[in-house]
């Protein structure tokens, strides 16, 4: 959905309605008083901005800690083939994992603009349709999980060792889907909501049991790959339980049954729908583009599959510090767009922009400068740590564009201008990326493959860079629906 086309919505709301702030919120029907734990709507000042940016930097951290974890488990295994197993079936849960990543960041973005607005039944509408939407995803994934795994595997190219070590993560790591899913809305709603430290905590849960687990089903029990994938499905089931018992201090069971006839209800569902549909789109073509960069790694060989993915593990980890930034942002462009305090949300890009731009060219400077004793830390194999050099300069570029890249999804998420990240992603990809991307295979170039990544990355950001003087416009009120759009 088009930030004009919201923001035209909203005005209608605005106009029609009284706000009471919650809480209490007085439901339509009279029957009883909605009370909620949540805290008065943020002030989306510096201060608010920098401790929402900490506390979700610390809470994004774990995951890829716990990530660099599984990698180094299986990385200092006897065989090569584990990790590089992993790093394939990863390929395919990306794909049935973060493409429904609309779920986490379609819940963000429209809890932060009922917060802005003040309307507490809207918040608890929000996580409960795309709750409900979760649910049904993973039992789909469930049901069709042995042709996904089939297809999968036949168009992922491989050694057999390779395929075998990353069917059997496959077929451990697949029975958490629900838990994910439902976990993706559990920290939606809390990011939106501004209640970070809730974040922090199911995030310490996740990631620290899945740790211990990795070592126990890896290290000690000698179960490979499938110990990494069982270890991830159990974690997310402990983060899920924990998140379900927040949640049932928020909301009571017959706040529940008076709101849920009204998750149906056709005009919010077809918003909510838009709004994930241009977020599925944009996410579906953003793992193509590291799906493909996978596939082509592993065409040229195990040595370059796990050279490339150890320097990917780089970018994740960078990509996790620059997200709580952007995860702050989503909050606080909800929040202010609804106030129409543009001058406040362009003080706020500058700040967080100049921040971002700095973790992601810290953090490749860093391994630029340290590559081998910083990757000598996941894996021991010399064939790849003596290689490694001949790459790692490509995560300057990369991880420059990406910060800003990242920044900009959070603030258009927040905004919930679903189109700009839909279009920013496909012009990247099919002007930047694929050429690139089809003459490394073509003429087997590790470096060409490394730079349709960079031209992917910058592509983004220059897209949605452009959008911002638009949006700033829209937020204030200044701005004119163009012709053709609907409001």
């Amino acid at each position: 959905m088009g930030v004009a086309v919201y923001k035209a919505r909203f005005t209608r709301q605005r106009k029609s309605r009284v706000v009471l702030t919650p809480p209490p919120f007085y439901c339509a029907s009279g029957h009883f008083w909605l009370s909620m734990t949540a805290q008065p709507p943020v002030d989306p000042n510096l201060n608010s901005f920098l401790r929402l940016a900490g506390i979700n930097i610390l809470s994004n951290l774990m995951v890829p800690l716990a990530g660099l974890f599984d990698v180094a488990f299986l990385g200092h295994l006897d065989e090569l083939w584990y990790l590089a197993g992993v790093a394939l079936a990863t390929v395919l849960f990306n794909y049935l994992y973060w493409t429904f990543g609309f779920l986490r960041m379609g819940t963000t973005g429209l809890t932060a603009q009922a917060l802005g607005r003040q309307d507490t039944e809207a918040m608890l509408l929000v996580g409960l349709r795309n709750g409900v939407v979760a649910l049904g995803l993973a039992l789909g994934i469930l049901l069709l999980q042995w042709p996904i795994r089939m297809v999968g595997f036949s168009v992922l190219s491989a050694t057999p060792e390779v395929k075998a070590a990353g069917q059997s993560y496959f077929d451990a790591l697949i029975w958490g889907a629900p838990a994910t899913l439902l976990n993706f809305v559990v920290v939606g709603w809390y990011l939106g909501r501004a209640q970070s430290r809730k974040v922090l905590l199911l995030s310490g849960v996740n990631n620290v049991t899945n740790i211990g687990f990795n070592y126990l089903f890896i290290v000690q029990w000698g179960w490979q790959s499938a110990g990494a994938g069982a270890a991830t499905a159990l974690s997310q089931y402990l983060m899920l339980i924990v998140g379900l018992g927040l949640i049932r201090r928020d909301i009571s069971g017959p706040q529940l049954q008076m709101l849920w006839p009204q998750i149906g209800q056709t005009a919010a569902l077809r918003q909510t729908l838009t709004f994930n549909r241009d977020i599925l789109v944009r996410t579906f073509a953003l793992i193509s583009t590291f799906a493909v960069f996978t596939h082509l790694s592993s065409d040229l060989g195990i040595e370059i599959l796990s050279i490339n993915t150890l320097l990917l593990q780089v970018v994740t980890l960078a990509a996790y510090f620059i997200d709580g930034i952007a995860f702050a942002m989503e909050n606080v462009a909800g929040v202010l767009s609804q106030q129409q305090q543009s001058q406040r949300l362009r003080q706020l890009l500058i700040l967080s922009g100049g921040m971002s731009i700095s973790v992601g060219i810290g953090f490749a400077l860093l391994f630029c400068l340290f590559p081998r004793p910083l990757l000598s830390l996941l894996t021991h194999h010399e064939t790849v740590l003596t290689q490694v050099d001949q790459y790692v300069a490509w995560l300057l570029p990369v991880m420059g564009f990406g910060a800003i890249a990242y920044l900009l999804d959070g603030y258009f998420l927040g905004l919930a201008a679903g189109k700009h990240l839909r279009q920013s992603v496909l012009m990247a990809t099919l002007m930047g990326f694929l050429p690139f991307a089809i003459a490394a295979w073509q003429w087997r170039q590790v470096h060409l493959l490394w730079l349709a990544l960079v031209l992917s990355m910058g592509g983004r950001a220059i897209y949605l860079a452009l959008q911002i003087p638009q949006s700033l416009r829209f937020v204030d009120g200044t701005h004119i629906i163009p012709s053709g759009q609907k409001e």
